[in-house]
């Protein structure tokens, strides 16, 4: 079994769903509403857990009901929690989501999350030996991402860098990434490029072997210094774009450490993805390998 090591946020996600965004200073009357399990980190580890491969989280909650709720999903979830700690002097990370038409607008308060430091890392450094890959994002400090990086490397891991929320990135952190996962928002910051192609060349050029592009309802695109492709996206109904991103980079990641090329995996990613639309919330709309293997056979099968 593929084991994949995740760094990464761990939030409790407070979605309320509404006609429309409101305006600056408006109040307006919204529908049901709801909590979940969510996070970058976490919804990625569950992302991984549910396509089969076996993982281990390495993060930070508060010392509340918050941070026990979140520990209790991911060990039902059966990823190792050994890496995650309870903060004293902090709260678990909360996300404000408004969900409405099927897109949202989120803000996050990070707590805990932004107490995970290169020491804890370090303190935890045996999670990362024989792992398939490593994925990490940027809902935790930076620094604690780059002795993330290191120690992977070091172990020879894989590592994977989905960048957001976007912050400027060192050369010395991107020297480390073997493939960034990001949207067109943060290509374009990251690359301080406007095109998709122009900003994907750009990144090449700055050192990093492969990049995937997620576009949405266009599907995703790849490139390296020796191919390139897109992947088109199923048209599906969208309830809830929440978690599909990061649904997308655990399938995509468990598929490229199973060995899959890298259009196999980016294929794999587009249609888990997919799938995670249709349903309302982060961790509750991820699917599990075998509806992602159904319905890439729906999608390939003779018309």
């Amino acid at each position: 079994m593929t084991r994949i090591v995740v760094v990464g946020s761990l939030n409790l996600d407070l979605v309320m769903q509404t006609p429309r965004l409101p305006a600056l200073g408006e109040t307006l009357l919204g529908g049901p509403f709801s909590t979940a399990e969510g996070g970058k980190g976490a919804n990625q580890s569950v992302a991984c857990a549910r396509m089969g491969a076996s993982v281990d989280h390495l993060g930070k909650v508060g010392d509340d009901p918050f941070g026990g709720r979140l520990l209790e999903s991911l060990l039902r979830e059966g990823v190792g929690v050994a890496g995650v700690h309870a903060c004293p002097d902090a709260p678990t990370g909360v996300a404000q989501i408004s969900v409405a038409g099927g897109d949202n607008a989120i803000v996050v308060a990070p707590g805990a999350n932004g107490r995970l430091t290169p020491q804890d890392l370090r303190a935890d450094a045996r999670l990362f030996d024989g792992a398939g890959a490593a994925l990490f994002q940027l809902e935790v400090p930076l620094d604690a991402v780059a002795e993330g990086l290191d120690l992977a490397r070091s172990r020879g891991v894989p590592t994977i860098l989905n960048p957001a929320p976007w912050q400027p990135l060192p050369q010395e952190v991107l020297d480390r990434v073997d493939t960034l996962v990001l949207n067109r928002v943060e290509l374009a910051q990251c690359s301080g490029r406007e095109g998709a192609e122009e900003g994907l060349e750009r990144i090449l050029e700055r050192g990093v072997p492969r990049v995937v592009l997620t576009a949405g309802a266009e599907g995703a695109y790849y490139r390296t210094r020796e191919e390139r492709g897109r992947v088109p996206a199923p048209q599906v109904r969208v309830v809830d774009t929440t978690g599909a991103g990061d649904t997308f980079v655990g399938a995509f990641a468990v598929l490229l450490a199973e060995g899959a090329s890298l259009e196999e995996a980016v294929r794999w990613g587009v249609h888990a993805g997919a799938l995670a639309c249709t349903r309302l919330g982060a961790q509750p709309s991820i699917p599990v390998r075998r509806e992602v293997e159904a319905f890439l056979g729906e999608r390939s099968a003779p018309r």
